[in-house]
């Protein structure tokens, strides 16, 4: 027995020999593990090169004072105090925080009571309203400002609405909106709104055709109405949905520059300077290139900020 079990007969030995190769065969397709990142490495490179780098160059210039073309001086975290000192910038940030309400809260607000309704009605032509309200995002957002730039003039369609309304005796409310100091914002902050309810009505469309019509049929035998089913069967099987709509429309109002630049440039006055248009304001006009960066770094840290809070306060700890 020593000796067969000292030494292995012929099929035993081929059967060790070829075992690391059946266990080669079996590898799952992408193995070893390290052969994955040779297939996410162009996509990472082009983010490291394009996205990451040019941070860490701004986060790096935002603590200089620098023109963009002299020597640059060290000033630590000077450029950082004056978003907070500085009246101009102060109002920037206080412009974007309104205008966050008319592109997220507004637009979610609008896409909710469409879908409620859509919701308890079938409507005929739905595919084409929905492709109606979707336009706008598909439209680049410097042809949506030259056209309500029209919408908002003098002479265009909105004023000549308001004085027909004057002549059957209502008071007067044409203006030029784009050039009053206490309405410019708020007729950038509709332009917004009208874009962004078309992405979100999308959003909550899909989401609302998932949630089960058992729930909706129990709900009302329940004797529940039409606001009442929505608080308890709509907005919670939307939650995710309306996640994603706040994230997109407020990242949306965060990064609102050609709408600013095409509309108003900032004015009248600085009635409408929103931080990223501050961004290009001060590093090409002022030459200030070292406070622009700041505001911009400022702004990343926002969105994620913004993304991370909207996530946990709409989904819950279990986002």
């Amino acid at each position: 027995m020593t000796t067969v079990a000292r030494h292995k007969s012929p099929v035993s030995r081929q059967a060790t020999a070829t075992a690391p190769r059946a266990r080669e065969r079996v590898r799952p397709p992408g193995a070893p593990r390290r052969v994955g990142w040779l297939y996410v490495l162009p996509a990472l490179v082009i983010y490291a090169g394009f996205l990451l780098w040019p941070l860490v160059r701004g986060a790096q210039f935002s603590l200089y004072d620098w023109d963009g073309l002299g020597p640059a001086t060290w000033a630590g975290m000077s450029n950082y105090s004056r978003l907070l000192s500085d009246p101009v910038l102060r109002g920037a940030f206080w412009h974007l925080l309104v205008l966050i309400l008319f592109y997220a809260v507004l637009p979610c607000i609008i896409a909710f009571v469409l879908v409620a309704a859509m919701s308890r009605t079938r409507i005929r032509g739905l595919t084409f309203f929905r492709t109606v309200l979707f336009l706008p995002q598909v439209v680049a957002m410097v042809a949506v400002a030259v056209a309500w730039q029209w919408m908002y003039s003098a002479d265009g369609p909105i004023n000549s609405v308001l004085r027909g309304l004057h002549a059957l005796g209502l008071p007067d409310w044409s203006r030029g909106w784009l050039g009053d100091f206490t309405f410019a914002l708020p007729a950038v902050g509709l332009v917004g709104t009208w874009v962004g309810i078309g992405l979100a009505m999308v959003l909550f469309l899909a989401g609302v055709q998932k949630i089960p019509r058992e729930l909706y049929e129990a709900a009302r035998i329940d004797g529940a109405g039409p606001v009442r089913e929505f608080f308890t069967v709509t907005l919670p099987g939307l939650r995710r949905e309306l996640a994603v709509a706040l994230t997109l429309t407020t990242i949306m109002a965060i990064r609102n520059f050609d709408l600013i630049y095409m509309a108003t440039s900032g004015g009248p006055g600085d009635s409408t300077k929103v931080p990223a248009y501050e961004v290009y304001n001060r590093t090409f006009n002022t030459g200030e290139v070292g406070l622009g960066c700041a505001i911009g770094v400022t702004l990343a840290v926002l969105a994620f900020l913004a993304t991370a809070g909207i996530g946990r306060l709409v989904e819950g700890r279990d986002s």
